[in-house]
């Protein structure tokens, strides 16, 4: 970490805690200009930022100047334009093979649902000197389904367990796709059919069918292994208030004992704990919020310790892009859980030894139970 915590047998452990990273994406492998990079400091624009904007003046901005600098040999609190300077004499594959190694991960695990341009499992791996291992996104896998002869449910079927042989769970974009209000119960073969082949006459490129939605649903809750939903915070494309979980509930009351984890949760972080306290295979993750408060991120996790029972949060970044992001959802996650941790420690309501036991618990324990890994050096 870039400012060191203070000297406490709960700080010393946050610091040096192995992670697992239980939802991520690759790293830009190309170079870019710096319109890509700030726009990459901003989840919510789909356009490029107004001209007068600039993606450093946000608390992720911030927080990259402060935590990001000295890994580049930079002082901390650097003005943006020594940082781009900087940054632009190195390759994405350099500042990966920087940025990587030094978040403190053992394991990473890929969403590869995002693009051609970023780096994949093996070349993660390379990378970061850490594991990798994929997540499979149900709404790509009906994508190549609709390409595929013959019949679209069996395609989809062929395609996700061969997929998912190597793989330790699946992921929905729902949220993306008309998010969770409404009907999500499993749909009829005939209905199956029926809309299968109006997409596959209308292209099958974006699969935005209700009906093909559902049904990738279930197939990923009848494969057993975990299924991450995104929930809250995302770009425009997404109608936030669609992707409150609560809508989730009868969708839940119907998956049985798959592990359902529901990603981000901002603003519906309260909802989504109080999720994982009434279903037992309910998890959540605070993963691409804590970039995006920054100096903030400290609340936020002290209100994912709220409602949801312990053993049932998952430590993430949801870094994508630029290596950066991955490096500081670690950091930011140490610093914040350390100061919420802390704070129930010198009020007496906690003991130092429960609280480095939650750590545990969150930075790889309850992640390598959910997907069945290896949690690795502590």
């Amino acid at each position: 970490m870039t400012a060191p915590l203070p000297d406490t047998r709960l700080a010393q452990h946050v610091q040096q805690v192995a992670l697992i990273d239980q939802h991520m994406h690759g790293c830009w492998l190309r170079a870019g200009d710096r319109r890509r990079f700030e726009n990459a400091l901003n989840e919510a624009n789909t356009q490029p930022l107004a001209e007068f904007d600039s993606g450093f003046d946000t608390q992720l901005g911030f927080a990259l100047r402060n935590h990001c600098a000295p890994v580049l040999g930079l002082p901390r609190h650097v003005d943006a334009e020594a940082y781009w300077a900087r940054r632009c004499q190195l390759s994405e594959p350099e500042l990966a093979g920087l940025f990587l190694p030094a978040a403190g991960v053992s394991t990473w695990l890929v969403d590869t649902g995002l693009g051609d341009d970023i780096s994949g499992v093996a070349q993660f791996t390379e990378l970061s000197g850490g594991r990798a291992a994929e997540i499979v996104r149900l709404e790509q896998v009906a994508e190549e389904a609709a390409q595929a002869p013959g019949d679209y449910a069996g395609a989809f079927e062929e395609i996700l367990h061969r997929r998912a042989a190597a793989a330790v769970g699946t992921k929905s974009i729902l949220a993306y796709r008309g998010g969770f209000e409404g009907d999500l119960s499993e749909p009829s073969p005939a209905e199956v059919e029926q809309a299968a082949g109006r997409w596959r006459d209308a292209g099958g490129r974006r699969c935005t069918d209700r009906v093909l939605l559902r049904f990738g649903l279930h197939q990923g809750l009848r494969l057993g292994k975990p299924l991450q939903f995104h929930a809250g915070l995302g770009d425009r494309d997404c109608d936030l208030h669609k992707t409150n979980p609560l809508w989730l509930l009868d969708f839940l009351r119907q998956s049985g004992d798959t592990p359902i984890v529901l990603l981000h949760c901002y603003p519906y972080e309260r909802e989504a704990g109080y999720l994982a306290q009434a279903f037992n295979n309910v998890y959540l993750d605070g993963g691409l919020t804590v970039n995006f408060l920054g100096a903030r991120a400290p609340a936020f996790a002290a209100r994912l310790l709220e409602l949801a029972p312990f053993r049932k949060i998952l430590y993430s970044s949801d870094g994508f892009g630029p290596a950066e992001l991955h490096y500081l959802g670690a950091v930011l996650w140490r610093s914040a859980i350390y100061r919420a941790l802390q704070g129930f420690v010198d009020s007496g309501d906690w003991c130092e030894s429960d609280a480095i036991r939650v750590v545990d618990l969150i930075a790889h324990d309850n992640s390598a139970r959910v997907y069945q890994l290896d949690a690795g050096p502590r």
